[in-house]
């Protein structure tokens, strides 16, 4: 995240990449622009469309903008993923979880915030493959999801076969296994992020933690917020806040920057879901 729950999720590729002539067969030969031109202008007579081209569009005079009035062209396009709520100033806090990179997200928190991250990831055209042993408390959203399309599938604790995740189709493990996750068969990798969801903190909490791209915290009790300040390397007036956030707030740390959200669900996740909380 550009604040800590926002950065760009993926990279765009070259111009040179795509639509080159190698693209589309290999190297244009020697003439073939001159026969492109003579089809254009025959086509360009009647009303036969060209062979992989259709019919000429209509034509129209250039634009052009005074360079002092360029400015005015800008376009408020903020940062790439999906948004998890809001920050301090009410501004869209992004985090882009779907990565050219091997991404790993530790959640200690409510079962309703990762409810709420698989759908919107899933949202972004990512396949969610939840890894739990309350299979009951996410069949509904996984029905629900996609119109019908099976976009998040459900998997019992350490059966979480291979996703073959790429570019084209990234992927979202959430491991919804309690206080002491065991090590998982599916791991993060290039455009594969792993979210660990840890309803408190406990033994293995501080492994993850450091091992984490991504770290957020709820509420928690004042012991546990002093371990986790600790542990993260938080000031004081930010670790000793942990213990009084209200429901639907996040601490979300990276190891330059941190940025409390607050979650708040749409009417269609607010339907399924609830309201937020940090209990369940």
């Amino acid at each position: 995240m550009s604040h800590a729950a926002s950065s760009s999720s993926s990279s765009s590729p070259s111009s040179s990449s795509f639509g080159g002539p190698a693209s589309f067969g290999g190297p244009a030969r020697q003439g073939s622009g001159r026969a492109a031109s003579r089809g254009a202008s025959r086509a360009g007579r009647g009303t036969k469309p060209r062979f992989g081209f259709g019919l000429v569009g209509p034509r129209r005079d250039r634009h052009s903008v005074p360079l002092d009035q360029l400015e005015a062209l800008a376009l408020p396009v903020g940062d790439d993923g999906m948004v998890i709520g809001v920050d301090a100033e009410n501004r869209p806090a992004v985090l882009g979880i779907n990565r050219p990179v091997p991404y790993d997200i530790t959640l200690i928190g409510g079962l309703w915030t990762a409810q709420v991250l698989a759908l919107r990831a899933a949202a972004t055209g990512a396949r969610v493959a939840v890894e739990t042993g309350r299979a009951q408390a996410w069949t509904a959203l996984a029905q629900a999801a996609g119109g019908g399309q099976p976009c998040i599938a459900l998997h019992d604790v350490g059966r979480v076969p291979p996703q073959g995740a790429s570019a084209g189709s990234p992927v979202v493990v959430v491991r919804d296994c309690g206080m002491r996750p065991p090590r998982g068969r599916v791991v993060s990798a290039p455009w594969q992020s792993v979210v660990t969801l840890l309803p408190y903190l406990s033994p293995v909490a501080p492994r993850l933690l450091e091992k984490s791209s991504l770290v957020g915290v709820q509420r928690v009790s004042p012991d546990e917020a002093t371990q986790i300040g600790r542990i993260m390397g938080l000031p004081r007036h930010e670790y000793e806040a942990l213990s009084t956030l209200a429901d639907g707030v996040t601490l979300w740390c990276t190891p330059g920057d941190r940025q409390f959200v607050m979650t708040q669900g749409t009417d269609a996740e607010t339907g399924l879901l609830g309201a937020a909380r940090r209990m369940d």
